[in-house]
């Protein structure tokens, strides 16, 4: 599929199927620890925080009409110390898994940050999830440390893995 995929920044039109992925996770997983779904207003009011160069960008990724989802990398905390590290996070239409999506939209947001006084990126993965480590794995993302029972969804508690990859 890679060589179909259109890999661009976030435009306003792609607010509606953005939400409607993240939503998906929220209803039917415990990978997003959000547990209400998202209104359009609070993904509108979330994507402010992208722009086309910076530390923080989104990027999404289509197949002609079809929207196969996105990436960002955004705040990680919001003490000054830490403005050089991001958290990056990755979403997919489940239709679109395990067909190389996933890494097209790394590759742009990867290349996109470099350049941008960023020396970490971080990201948090809901455990169990193969597929998204083994994704941060083959971006050089490193295991840095595991939260257990930090979350609880669906009557569960839910352990996070923290990966790091220095930029």
């Amino acid at each position: 599929m890679k060589s179909t995929v259109n890999v661009r920044h976030f435009e306003q039109r792609d607010l509606p199927a953005l939400n409607n992925i993240y939503n998906h996770y929220i209803n039917n997983t415990a990978i997003t620890f959000d547990i209400e779904p998202k209104t359009l207003e609070d993904r509108a009011n979330w994507v402010k925080q992208f722009g086309r160069t910076g530390r923080y960008q989104c990027f999404v990724a289509t197949e002609g009409s079809r929207f196969l989802g996105w990436a960002c990398s955004g705040l990680f905390r919001s003490k000054a110390a830490y403005q050089t590290s991001v958290e990056v996070s990755v979403y997919l239409h489940p239709e679109a898994s395990g067909q190389g999506v996933g890494t097209c939209l790394y590759d742009a947001l990867f290349d996109a940050l470099e350049n941008k006084d960023v020396h970490r990126a971080l990201a948090g993965i809901t455990q169990p999830n193969e597929a998204s480590v083994a994704l941060h794995r083959r971006f050089g993302f490193r295991d840095v440390g595991l939260y257990s029972d930090v979350g609880r969804k669906f009557g569960k508690y839910w352990d996070v893995l923290w990966m790091e990859k220095h930029l």
